[in-house]
């Protein structure tokens, strides 16, 4: 991928070909930043732009040998370490290369969500295993193809396995030569500090809404009305903004799933109508059993945006709000049930349902205990 095709982020490229013409390449480094906004782009085309033997001040030549391998993400040189489904038969990230490659090159600003529909694992977690580190070690112990860098690229690195972050740190702290890690990740708290510490970092930020209008347009032939909500909407991610567009079935059963519980808390918390508590409670188990750990976090992240931008709605001024048609139309009703007695701590409930089941908690029973904190917060 060539430094020219990623949107936005013009700092961050020139820092990164500055780096790279004066001689000083940190042989491990974490770019991290929110999803969709271009991590795994500029980890992909600094890479490429590192070994290309005829790169300009700008950007890597993208006709050499070397550059077409890397543009089918196919150089001998280049490695990848990313999250999997461990079966009988796979537990390596190998086993799964030709799948990744696949969806990277369809889409360079791809999440998490993505990656475990491409593999088509909803309903299980991924990690990267303990016999990674083994893999990785074998690697890049071996040869180098050319004489440049052999680079690996470690996508969602806070979804290592303890034991094979513990063994990654020897190699972090003395590479054998001519080495470079990228680390690319969503959520650097979670990784280990001394991974973190033996890390370069360095934070990509959100796109402007205006670069990712005018990517959208450029890139997907859409009208600048519909360009500019998805925009609005995206908060500066290039992949929520096309998720926007698509208007997946994902999004509309969020929503539905966030009109449910909010409704019948209010009936149970409002009316005493506690034969919405029955529905509650099946609401809960639904969600665990129906949705994987990303979806319930996925839902999560989703309410936690609608409850302010309902509380928001309180204050009558449209330019603030960042709603469809028809989370604006539910507010009309809903938003008077958020206000400045309850919005934290509805806030602060769904984030803590979130942190636990990314930590791995029972998932029916965290999210039936965040209806019993939806009943009594939504009454005040």
């Amino acid at each position: 991928m060539l430094l020219k095709d990623i949107i936005g982020q013009e700092a961050i490229k020139r820092e990164m070909c500055r780096n790279v013409q004066e001689g000083h390449i940190p042989h491990a480094q974490l770019l991290s930043g929110s999803a969709g906004i271009g991590k795994l782009p500029l980890a992909l085309a600094y890479a490429q732009y590192v070994a290309c033997p005829h790169r300009t001040p700008t950007d890597a030549c993208g006709v050499c040998p070397t550059c077409l391998q890397y543009s089918k993400l196919q150089h001998p040189d280049l490695h990848f370490v990313f999250p999997i489904v461990k079966t009988d038969s796979s537990e390596v990230c190998d086993d799964y290369i030709a799948a990744f490659r696949e969806m990277v090159i369809a889409n360079p600003y791809c999440d998490a969500d993505d990656w475990i529909q491409k593999m088509g694992e909803e309903k299980k977690q991924s990690l990267i295993y303990e016999k990674e580190s083994s893999e990785i070690q074998r690697k890049l112990s071996l040869k180098a193809f050319g004489d440049g860098y052999k680079v690996m690229i470690v996508w969602q690195p806070e979804k290592m396995h303890i034991a094979c972050a513990n063994k990654l740190l020897k190699l972090l702290e003395e590479p054998p030569q001519m080495t470079l890690f990228l680390f690319v990740s969503e959520h650097p708290e979670q990784l280990l500090p001394t991974i973190i510490s033996r890390l370069r970092p360095l934070p990509v930020p959100r796109l402007s809404e205006q670069e990712v209008i005018e990517a959208l347009m450029s890139k997907n032939m859409i009208p600048l009305a519909q360009a500019q909500d998805a925009a609005r909407l995206a908060h500066g991610s290039y992949r929520e903004a096309l998720r926007i567009l698509d208007d997946t079935d994902s999004d509309k059963q969020m929503f539905a799933d966030f009109q449910e519980l909010m409704r019948n808390a209010w009936q149970v918390g409002v009316r005493k109508n506690y034969d919405a508590l029955q529905k509650l409670n099946q609401w809960a188990q639904t969600m665990a059993k129906d949705c994987t750990r990303a979806q319930q976090c996925a839902f999560l992240q989703f309410a936690q945006r609608l409850i302010r931008e309902n509380f928001i709605y309180n204050y009558g001024e449209p330019s603030l709000n960042y709603e469809t048609g028809d989370e604006r139309a539910f507010s009309v009703k809903f938003a008077p049930y958020i206000n400045e007695r309850n919005v934290e701590d509805l806030m602060n409930q769904f984030a803590t349902a979130e942190a636990q089941i990314m930590q791995n908690a029972n998932a029916r029973i965290v999210l039936f205990d965040l209806c019993m904190q939806c009943i009594v917060l939504i009454k005040k």
